[in-house]
């Protein structure tokens, strides 16, 4: 066992001597109660450990204890309805033993060594196994989890359990070279699991918010960045995604938020209802919770130890969306971390590693066949809290080059109360085209073109903004001041959305596609009465232009009704002022 003993202590950043024959990013306890460290520099026999909890009364002297394997997390059943720390240490179990506040140096599992789970195997005596076959089956609230054979483990199987009711640590099999296999292993966090291939993002990340899944969509396995200042609504927006969108598993990391807004959080999801089950949305959630005050080395694993568990769900074939909330306070933790170790800083003292950091995170989204051909998907969800609101500022910038779909929120937006406060004229997705052929075949073959006419309309109207802030409305002729209700209505009408009511919280691409009709078959036939001589007052003045308005509060199911009933109105009534 290596031990050196401690020599400086800066923070949460301690260096030690004495450790020849160490490795990068292997864990070690720290001092005499044992803190739990990562090494991230070696120089010669000299160690610079990142301590996971708070150093105080640390002593210059006191050992330090290499564990000889990297920061591992344990996959397996029982981390779903979980809330773990940054180093996935369950909440709920400390609270058990230490009482309201974790006591330093204390280990406890992160799987339940107690409970039992009711095992089915899925292979038998004699069968070749490889890593990443399933080798039986649990059931874990409505899901099936697939105990998977570890990656890099292959063999022939010499016993297997029966059906039965076994522990996480019992051995559930045994291969002939004496490889005994149990129904958790353990994977380190900073390398990603392996998988077979990766599949083309030509899918979408279904979310039920319009403004998303029409105009700046996500591919299922892409990666997406809301950035925007405090109170701009990133943190309900991540939530009402985890709710309504076409994940199977949610993976929420609160990384370094305010101990406040997690409070929130931990309060509020175990108590939201799945609308897909009708059960707690915990029940296929699980909550990885690292506050500002928490030790900023276990904010930096935090996002790590996420993605983690998001592609052990994924190597079992679920889709899985994973939220980090959020990377500036990340960032800023690797910024902390770095002056502590004396590295050079580059803009605005973030490492000159920030970027490639980033990207090695986001690198891990991706639709994938997994080695036992199950196919599966991450896709990455990152907040951005740029200080002041400023774009320009290195996270968010970075993060800008890296992800496919950019949802800017504004606070000017959220002040109007407009929600989501997402600015359409800030915000893109580089998966559109992607995506175009799989709209046309599951909504409608002309569903591309209404979409950029929408698109095409809001850009129409804030330039005439522009004009109608320097010289009023009155100025513009008939056509213009059309474009500018029309402008209206499908900012009020279609682009806000209510996600507390109960049939606004979630659109289906079908519903949206019809309201999209409404707007434009207005529009159209608005335009044609104004050439025919029609005042703009009459047109304003219709009742169908309210029924529009009113359609996102309209029931899937009376959708198409309603639809139906509005598109013949708008042609009677524009035909009536003709």
């Amino acid at each position: 066992m290596l031990e050196g003993v401690i020599r400086k202590i800066a923070g949460p950043a301690v260096i030690a001597k004495g450790m020849h024959g160490a490795r990068m990013f292997d864990i070690v306890k720290v001092g005499k109660e044992g803190l739990l460290g990562e090494i991230i520099r070696l120089d010669g026999d000299t160690a610079f450990v990142q301590v996971y909890e708070d150093t105080s009364g640390l002593r210059v002297g006191e050992p330090v204890v290499s564990l000889e394997m990297p920061l591992s997390v344990e996959l397996g059943p029982g981390m779903l309805n979980a809330i773990y720390d940054g180093i996935q240490r369950p909440l709920d179990k400390i609270k058990e033993v230490a009482g309201e506040f974790i006591t330093r140096g204390l280990f406890v599992p992160a799987l339940d060594r107690e409970k039992k789970w009711a095992w089915t195997p899925a292979k038998k005596p004699g069968d070749q196994v490889t890593g990443g076959d399933v080798l039986g089956t649990v059931p874990e609230f409505q899901f099936t989890h697939k105990i998977l054979v570890p990656p890099g483990v292959t063999g022939k199987i010499k016993e297997i359990k029966p059906e039965g009711e076994y522990t996480v640590e019992e051995v559930v099999a045994v291969l002939e070279d004496g490889t005994e296999l149990k129904m958790y292993h353990t994977w380190p966090v900073r390398k990603a699991r392996p998988i077979q291939k990766k599949l083309d993002p030509d899918e979408p990340f279904l979310t039920g918010m319009r403004i998303l899944d029409v105009l700046f969509p996500l591919a299922m396995g892409g990666t997406a960045a809301i950035p925007g200042p405090f109170g701009s609504g990133k943190t309900v927006t991540q939530q009402s995604l985890a709710k309504w969108s076409n994940a199977d598993i949610v993976v929420y990391i609160g990384c370094g938020e305010r101990g406040n807004e997690m409070t929130d959080v931990l309060v509020e999801f175990p108590e939201l209802v799945d609308p897909k089950t009708g059960g707690p949305l915990m029940h296929r959630t699980v909550l990885i919770a690292n506050t500002s005050n928490m030790p900023v080395a276990a904010r930096e694993a935090s996002i790590y130890v996420g993605v983690t568990i998001a592609e052990y769900f994924r190597d079992q074939g679920y889709a899985v969306a994973l939220m980090a909330d959020s990377t500036s306070r990340w960032a800023e933790a690797l910024r902390e971390i770095s002056s502590r170790l004396e590295e050079m800083p580059a803009e605005e003292g973030y490492p000159p590693y920030l970027a490639a950091r980033l990207a090695a995170f986001y690198e891990r989204a991706g639709r994938t066949i997994s080695l036992a051909e199950e196919p599966g998907a991450v896709t990455i969800v990152g907040a951005v809290s740029p200080p002041g609101g400023d774009m320009s500022e290195p996270v968010t910038q970075s993060t800008l080059r890296i992800v496919g779909a950019f949802w800017r929120l504004d606070a000017s937006l959220a002040y109007r109360r407009h929600f989501p406060a997402i600015n359409w004229n800030g915000s893109y997705s580089l998966f559109t085209p992607i995506l175009d052929p799989w709209y046309k075949s599951h909504v409608a073959e002309d569903y591309p073109e209404k979409r950029d006419a929408i698109g095409e309309l809001l850009q129409r109207e804030a330039s005439l903004q522009e004009v109608v802030q320097l010289v009023g409305p009155d100025a513009l002729q008939d056509a213009e001041r059309l474009i500018i209700e029309v402008g209206r209505l499908i900012r009020e009408g279609f682009l806000q959305q209510n996600a507390f009511d109960p049939v606004d919280a979630y659109c289906s691409l079908k519903k949206a596609y019809g309201m999209m009709t409404m707007i434009l078959e207005f529009y159209k036939a608005a335009e044609a009465a104004i050439q025919a001589g029609t005042p703009i007052e009459e047109i304003i003045g219709l009742p169908v232009i309210e029924k529009i308005a009113r359609a996102r509060y309209v029931p899937e199911d009376e959708f198409p009704a309603y639809l139906e009933e509005v598109l013949k109105e708008i042609d009677q009534a524009l035909k009536a002022t003709a």
